[in-house]
């Protein structure tokens, strides 16, 4: 696997290319993560690098989370999350990941939780055609039979029936990142993602198509040099 990102989702918008065809896109804010901790072969049996994102009042996190943030003399933040990684080599050597991790034109997949729709009947949670609507039919948006009589003699799990709609996490693949935006910390998606305004997102290289190749190591050094020359002149 591959490092990701942490984002919020800031909405949606669009934006025209230079032939005048409007792109629907999704905002994603990146601006606040953090390398929390980083987890070795030798220490840990395998290897990880956990990412904290969106900043929090140290009095709000339980001990074990506080205890956690001091040990690695991170600020605290409300979000937490790990991505494994192949080997130890692959481990980065900055603090503060950003936008730099991905390219314009990347393919990237993106982890968000669906919007709440409360609870509904058939029809709208599974896309049931519904029954008949005419002829003294009282069952127009019922779901029918939902099992056999006497054999089985149950109703067999994963039945599709009326509930709670939402709240799930779910994954859109192979979306492409069409823009970067570094003054205002934020990455243009193509298309829609997940989630409601203001919601949590991970955004990771998609693993059903290649993109550009990202390599932190080589981009610190290329931002240390920089700090050098600049630190020089």
């Amino acid at each position: 696997m591959s490092i990701g990102l942490i984002g919020k989702k800031v909405g949606m918008t669009r934006i025209f290319t230079d032939e005048g065809e409007a792109i629907a896109v999704t905002v994603i804010d990146v601006s606040d993560n953090i390398f929390l901790d980083k987890k070795t072969q030798e220490k840990d049996g395998y290897t990880a690098v956990q990412v904290a994102f969106d900043a929090q009042k140290e009095s709000r996190l339980n001990q074990p989370d506080a205890g956690q943030f001091k040990a690695h003399g991170g600020t605290p933040k409300r979000v937490v999350r790990e991505f494994r990684l192949e080997s130890d080599e692959q481990l980065p050597e900055v603090d503060h990941p950003g936008m730099e991790l991905f390219e314009e034109g990347q393919w990237i997949d993106v982890i968000g939780t669906s919007k709440g729709k409360g609870f509904q009947g058939v029809m709208r949670r599974h896309n049931f055609h519904g029954q008949h609507m005419t002829h003294g039919s009282m069952m127009h948006r019922r779901p029918g039979a939902i099992a056999p009589g006497s054999t089985p003699g149950r109703v067999f799990k994963n039945q599709k029936m009326p509930g709670h709609q939402g709240v799930e996490r779910r994954t859109v693949q192979n979306l492409k990142i069409v823009q970067k935006r570094a003054e205002d910390n934020v990455i243009l998606i193509s298309g829609a993602v997940p989630g409601a305004k203001g919601s949590y997102v991970i955004i990771r290289p998609a693993k059903k198509k290649e993109g550009p190749v990202q390599d932190l190591k080589a981009k610190a050094g290329d931002n240390a040099g920089g700090g050098e020359e600049a630190a020089s002149e």
